[in-house]
């Protein structure tokens, strides 16, 4: 069952990835591309958490979810800099007032480069 979860989560992470890559590519709101790398990444940790045998917490702190993530594999230590990143962005960008992040067209490669490489571990580790 918690497999079949996993994988639930994964999957709509996959479309929120899927989603942030369409708007680099089509010259998109960048901020938007920034929201769904968070939400990406944030279903893959979660799936992945399920994987473990971790209970769901309603919670999008990516930060959070890295350092649950490091009490099965302390190596996810790496992705902490970011999860604190993209959290702040979150937390910013949905919950006005206030203007808009303004993120560069290079600025945003390198956050979905970093959540790319971060999302491929999390992938091979569900599906072993």
């Amino acid at each position: 069952m918690k497999e079949q979860v996993a994988k639930e989560w994964v999957e709509r992470g996959k479309h929120d990835l899927d989603v942030a890559k369409l708007l680099l590519r089509e010259g998109g709101y960048l901020d938007v591309a920034v929201f769904h790398i968070h939400q990406a990444i944030e279903k893959y940790l979660k799936g992945y958490l399920i994987y473990k045998g971790w209970g769901l917490k309603k919670i999008h702190d990516l930060e959070s979810l890295v350092t649950e993530a490091m009490t099965f594999d302390a190596t996810f230590q790496k992705y902490l800099d970011l999860g604190r990143k993209l959290t702040a962005f979150y937390y910013e960008e949905r919950y006005p007032p206030g203007s808009v992040t303004s993120y560069s067209k290079e600025e945003v490669e390198e956050l979905l480069e970093e959540a790319e490489e971060l999302i491929n571990k999390l992938k091979e580790e569900i599906e072993r």
